[in-house]
């Protein structure tokens, strides 16, 4: 028995050798006296902090203290390890989950003609149906940056054609070369 939790760190002060930092207290990095126990097959109650680890050890588990804010802490005997890959298993599966935002480009000169204008506008249309941002900007080339009113125009304008399928998130800002406004789509109210 002893050769099996020496593998397991068990021993020597009941922590795990090999691991630098523990995100939860464990096993003899545990301070609180007395702690509340929890776990599989176990009586949960109010133990010592020499018996809850007795009984851990015994188990040939660690006790993880999972709630150190309550009163008295809770820690649950489980295997450390497997607990981690939980943890990290549960925030993949969230993080997969949180709504990905994309954003597609749009991209005008202050001298766009209107079949492009509007073959431009048909698109960001689709766009904000499919529930994507669009990025509308006016690239302005050389001395262009002279038609900056222009492109203000240009994209007021494509905002308020826009208006029914998505709402601009700010006014067209210049940043450098290029006059910028951002159009989120509307949520549908169904």
């Amino acid at each position: 028995m002893e050769n099996k939790n020496r593998k397991r760190g068990l021993k020597e002060g009941f922590i795990r050798p090999g691991v630098r930092e523990y995100q939860h207290k464990i096993n003899g990095l545990i301070t609180a006296d007395p702690v509340r126990v929890v776990g599989e097959g176990i009586q949960v109650g109010i133990y010592p902090l020499k018996d809850a680890l007795k009984m851990a050890e015994e188990r040939g588990l660690d006790l993880v203290e999972i709630s150190p804010q309550a009163d008295p802490p809770v820690c649950k005997i489980i295997d450390y390890n497997k607990f981690l890959f939980e943890q990290k298993k549960k925030a993949k599966e969230m993080k997969a989950k949180a709504a990905k935002v994309v954003v597609k480009d749009i991209r005008f000169g202050p001298h766009t003609d209107e079949h492009d204008y509007n073959f431009k506008k048909n698109h960001a249309i689709n766009f904000l149906k499919e529930g994507y941002k669009v990025k509308a900007f006016v690239f302005f080339k050389g001395r262009e940056i002279t038609f900056k009113e222009q492109g203000e125009i240009l994209l007021l304008r494509f905002a308020n054609d826009l208006e029914e399928y998505g709402k601009p998130e700010q006014l067209p800002k210049l940043e450098g070369k290029r006059m910028i406004m951002l159009i989120s789509p509307k949520k549908n109210k169904s």
